[in-house]
């Protein structure tokens, strides 16, 4: 059996903008402070497919019309299923349940891999893996995000 942990995240974008959680500071979990993707850990017995629908919900009580998986990212600790979906509503339509902050970033601002944040009142860094996740996506679908 593997040790890796198996998460399911999302890609939400909204025109050519990228909604990403400002993970919390606080010691102990990955990335604090961080720029990511929203979504989370499957649980036990639920498929990648109904765990990112319902991190979604619990994260930013957001159900996307249309998931699709992009692909896995596979490392020594975690494997990361991949799905991307519109962001089909205004921003302060989610209600932010998990993270510091949440906002919709530029390409500029991801190939940069730094963000501003309103809540955090500073400049906070893309977590690296999603980082990249996110240019391989843009890279891939780079018709409709330039």
């Amino acid at each position: 059996m593997s040790n890796q942990a198996a998460v399911a995240i999302a890609i939400l974008y909204r025109q050519d903008k990228f909604l990403l959680q400002l993970r919390d500071n606080i010691p102990g979990i990955v990335y604090p402070g961080h720029w990511g993707l929203f979504g989370g850990h499957i649980e036990l017995d639920e498929t990648p497919d109904v765990a990112v629908k319902r991190e979604l919900l619990e994260e930013i009580s957001y159900s996307p019309p249309i998931l699709s998986k992009v692909s896995c990212y596979t490392d020594a600790q975690v494997v990361r299923h991949v799905y991307h979906a519109p962001l089909t509503v205004e921003l302060n339509q989610l209600v932010l349940s998990e993270g510091w902050d949440m906002s919709l970033l530029t390409l500029e601002e991801i190939r940069q891999g730094k963000a501003y944040s309103v809540k955090a009142a500073q400049v906070r860094p893309l977590g690296l893996p999603h980082q990249q996740i996110l240019l391989d996506f843009i890279d891939k679908f780079s018709r409709n995000f330039t």
